[in-house]
């Protein structure tokens, strides 16, 4: 199964984020999808897909690389770097032009071969940060 578990995290990855198609979010999320980050609950594919709307109308050429991919059991664990330029607003922020390299991690869990439930840690605050909206102290 953990092979299986890898293709459906590379597809989700290279199609969905990568590639905007989300024809294919019914085959990869599972019907009781939930997406959790700091900030936020997502449910079903139309939430997600909200979200990838929002980042991919702020970063047009939005990339995500898998660093690393661990799959044991029902879970995966993913290192991610996303980057792209900023020409779109961007929780409130309008476009910068800036180019973005942020680092992330996902826990996902998988039901039925599918994503169940997903808990994602963005680096917002580097992604802030390059786009000069956050500076910390010297």
């Amino acid at each position: 199964m953990s092979e299986a578990h890898e293709e459906v995290m590379r597809r989700f990855v290279e199609e969905v984020i990568n590639n905007g198609n989300f024809s294919i979010l019914d085959e990869l999320l599972h019907p009781n999808y939930v997406y959790r980050s700091p900030d936020q609950e997502l449910c079903g594919p139309e939430g997600l897909k909200g979200l990838f709307d929002a980042y991919r109308t702020a970063f047009p050429n939005l990339n995500v690389d898998i660093d690393d991919l661990v799959v044991a059991d029902d879970k995966a664990v993913i290192s991610i770097t996303l980057t792209g330029t900023h020409e779109g607003d961007l929780m409130g922020i309008a476009a910068t032009g800036k180019q973005v390299m942020v680092n992330g991690m996902v826990l996902i869990r998988f039901e039925d071969g599918k994503i169940v439930e997903e808990w994602e840690i963005l680096d917002q605050l580097t992604m802030f940060q390059q786009l000069g909206v956050v500076s910390l102290p010297a």
